[in-house]
């Protein structure tokens, strides 16, 4: 005879399903946690239990079904960490985690492409652990006064977001200061992530808001978030028992893990020269920037305070750190600290994020000790997370086993999907995406279609990123918008850095353009944009436009999500789609040569109106199409599966990162224990 279960060994069990974020890609799970009384799209499911009266918790209790629900899922999960294998030989090290809109961590693509790593790790089984930064304001929410983007910040606590505290914390000397930094533990299936809070009692003002905001202050502000997450990540690490052998550092904003670890290689004996090989051993660096803008770098009167410290405390010369982090086509004098010279220096291995970017890379770096050897592993998208729901369900169905992690068999059987179900999912996609967009203030009820080809635009509004591009020739984007007959609709999204005068007057001549008559309601802009928005604009588009200036998008993994969810692909030839175009599974937009930028744009400008006007749009609305109109765009659709399919998912890519990266670093790393 088996006992009734408890209240609290009921809401025991919910609360951990909550804190452990797989439900974020775990159906079963996330509609479980939808099920709870006071659940809301908008409120993490952690806050929701905790919120829970006695009555309400009762009430659950109560309910056979609920409980059966919550049993069988807490099972599952237990089976699922009970996977693990062994301690964590990998760290993985990022200033910022994208797992979900209710966990805001991350600003954009880094972050990310950051918590699909999680994600595709723990699905692969991968013995991983995460560090990072907790930021009690996040990134900014985005509004508009008019068109102009205003910013406003959110006060977010750990516990309302599922993170548990470890009850253990780390101390790091910050310039003249000792700050000391709590530890949280987020679960992301199997996969653990530290985060590091330095708002603490105990701390000076100034050490309690180092982690106060994602990419916010100046350059002293950055350095101080830099050394909490560098040194205090390995510290972090090694107070909550785990020192792995590698160390895989996401840009080079985690660059000072590498100084805490020749300090501890030197401790132990080792001279500076042999701290340095030992440390590359187990050091892999992933470099996200294809400019130099991108990279940090810390001018030397403004960081010194801040190595010396670490200079003093371990014996070894200004000087010589900044010869290990100085790159000879840097300008200034003296020279910044680079942060990407410095990983590169201290790093077994290197990467860029698609096959054009490692290139760009080798050159970009050609100054810096190893920067020849720079290779690359193109960026992927965790499949369950970017997917709809609703085409999630027909993959399950039509194309078994391994669609998600990037099966080649499962997803030749794309090519068999029926007309009517594409059609009929993409269109639920469009309607969705409407609700949303009405809902928002962004569209008046009815100005939008689900039956009108529907394009999308969505990244941080940097000004290589060209939002604009369509606008240079106004006057032909108004006749398409005007065409009854062959309607089609834009939809736009995206952040300008606060800091960034540029970004902000380019999203402001987009969003002035969106309100404007000529739009004729079919141009639209969605503000705030965050993953909820990506997800309904990727289930959405038809269509995904593209237009950097080449090869300034390293990657790009807006397009990957697009494209798996049916989205074809109209874009420079830049990032992961320069490598994955195969001519037929979507569009490149000719690039022009033209050494003169303005007249460069215009001329890449009229090259994605003429493929609209002349080759998307009939091929949409099935001009000169027999039997169904739409049959040629649907087997389009299916190409665009088949090939994409297999290289675009997020275990593809962590893969690639397990066999020809991290492998090869844990042999290294092992040799010089």
């Amino acid at each position: 005879m088996t006992s009734e279960p408890t209240t609290t060994d009921v809401i025991a069990r919910l609360t951990e399903l909550a804190r452990n974020h797989r439900w974020t890609w775990h159906r079963p799970a996330a509609e479980l946690l939808d099920r709870i009384p006071g659940a809301s799209p908008d409120r993490h499911p952690a806050a929701t239990i905790a919120a829970l009266d006695a009555d309400a918790r009762q009430t659950i209790v109560a309910d056979a079904d609920l409980t059966a629900a919550i049993d069988e899922n807490f099972d599952d999960l237990q089976a699922t960490l009970n996977t693990k294998s062994g301690p964590p030989t990998v760290a993985y090290v990022s200033a910022e985690f994208g797992l979900t809109e209710l966990v805001p961590q991350y600003s954009g693509g880094l972050g990310i492409l950051a918590g699909d790593h999680l994600k595709a790790a723990s699905d692969l089984g991968l013995p991983l652990v995460a560090v990072g930064l907790f930021y009690h304001g996040g990134f900014f929410r985005q509004g508009l006064d008019g068109s102009n983007q205003t910013e406003r910040y959110e006060r977010y606590e750990p516990h309302n977001l599922g993170l548990v505290d470890t009850n253990q914390t780390v101390t790091v000397a910050v310039g003249a200061e000792d700050v000391t930094a709590k530890i949280w533990r987020l679960a992301v299936g199997t996969i653990d992530l530290y985060l590091l809070d330095t708002d603490i009692p105990g701390n000076s003002p100034d050490g309690r808001t180092i982690t106060d905001r994602l990419y916010s202050g100046d350059q002293e502000h950055r350095i101080r978030q830099e050394l909490i997450l560098g040194i205090g990540g390995l510290r972090a690490l090694r107070a909550v028992g785990i020192d792995p052998d590698v160390v895989h550092l996401n840009e080079g904003h985690a660059g000072f893990w590498l100084l805490e670890q020749l300090a501890t290689k030197m401790t132990s004996g080792a001279s500076f020269e042999e701290a340095i090989e030992a440390t590359k051993a187990g050091a892999v660096f992933t470099t996200h920037t294809p400019v130099p803008a991108g990279i940090d770098r810390f001018k030397q009167p403004v960081i010194t305070p801040y190595l010396t410290p670490w200079a003093t405390e371990n014996d070894v010369p200004l000087t010589t750190l900044f010869d290990l982090a100085t790159s000879a086509d840097d300008t200034g004098t003296p020279k910044p600290f680079n942060m990407a010279a410095f990983c590169l220096a201290l790093s077994g291995s290197a990467n860029g994020v698609s096959k054009l970017h490692g290139r760009i890379s080798r050159e970009l770096f050609a100054a810096v000790p190893g920067g020849d050897a720079i290779t690359s592993v193109t960026n992927g998208i965790h499949a369950r997370t970017w997917l709809d729901p609703q085409l999630a369900d027909v993959f399950d169905t039509h194309l078994g086993a391994g669609w998600d992690v990037g099966d080649e068999q499962a997803w030749k059987l794309a090519a068999e999907l029926e007309h009517d179900t594409i059609v009929g999912t993409r269109q639920q996609g469009r309607r969705q995406l409407i609700e949303l967009i009405e809902e928002r203030g962004a569209a008046k009820s009815g100005a939008l279609s689900p039956d009108a080809l529907t394009v999308g635009f969505a990244r941080r509004f940097a000004t290589y990123k060209r939002a604009d591009l369509l606008l240079l020739l106004r006057t032909r984007l108004e006749t398409l918008l005007a065409d009854d007959d062959r309607p089609i609709q834009f939809v736009f999204a995206g952040k300008a850095h606060p800091a960034d005068g540029d970004g902000k007057a380019l999203m402001a001549a987009v969003v002035d353009f969106a309100h404007s008559s000529e739009a004729n309601g079919r141009f639209v802009f969605i503000p705030d944009y965050d993953m909820a928005v990506a997800r309904a604009m990727y289930a959405g588009c038809d269509v995904w436009l593209n237009n950097p200036i080449r090869p300034r998008e390293a990657s790009g993994t807006s397009g990957e999500k697009s494209a798996l969810n049916g989205g074809l692909q109209c874009s420079i030839l830049d990032g992961w789609w320069d490598e994955m175009y195969d001519g037929d599974n979507g569009w490149a937009i000719p690039g022009s040569e033209l050494a003169d930028a303005a007249k460069r744009d215009l001329a890449e400008a009229t090259a994605t109106h003429d493929l609209l006007e002349n080759e998307i749009l009939p091929l949409f609305y099935g001009e000169g199409a027999e039997p169904s109109p739409t049959d040629r765009w649907t087997q389009k659709v299916r190409h665009n599966w088949t090939t994409l399919g297999p290289q675009v998912t997020a275990a593809r890519m962590v893969a690639d990162y397990r066999d020809r990266v991290y492998e090869p670093a844990l042999e290294r790393a092992r040799r010089h224990h």
